[in-house]
């Protein structure tokens, strides 16, 4: 057993069945992001400096709170998704499995916050 190649001790494993599902997923939030991160910045960068009243008022506006909400969003679930393949790569067994789970938690219950926040102050 000990003069098996890598291909032998391989074979009959099968594949992952969805590395190219996660790869595209990737890809789809990579392209969102490129669009909706300079939208982001124009946006916040309007109301930066301005009074807390003024702030409230420019995200009571439909376009910068939605731009803000699908940013936060995305954000969090493309930062998810690479995490969770760098966890992938470098953690293993029942870790592995807790610390996916765990960034999952704290990615979702963050992006939730977000979309409150920005509920709260757009209502």
């Amino acid at each position: 057993m000990a003069f098996m190649t890598d291909r032998k001790r391989a074979t009959g494993l099968g594949s992952a069945k969805s590395g190219t599902e996660h790869f595209w997923a990737m890809k789809k939030s990579s392209v969102a992001l490129l669009i909706l991160v300079p939208l982001f910045i124009f946006t916040f960068g309007s109301a930066l400096g301005g009074s807390h009243a003024e702030v409230l008022a420019y995200y009571g506006r439909p376009f910068p709170a939605i731009v803000a909400a699908l940013t936060l969003v995305l954000g969090f679930k493309h930062f998810a998704d690479g995490a969770q393949i760098a966890i992938e790569d470098y953690v293993h067994g029942t870790t592995e499995k807790i610390a996916i789970l765990l960034l999952n938690v704290v990615c979702y219950g963050l992006a939730a916050t977000g979309l409150f926040a920005i509920a709260r102050i757009a209502l």
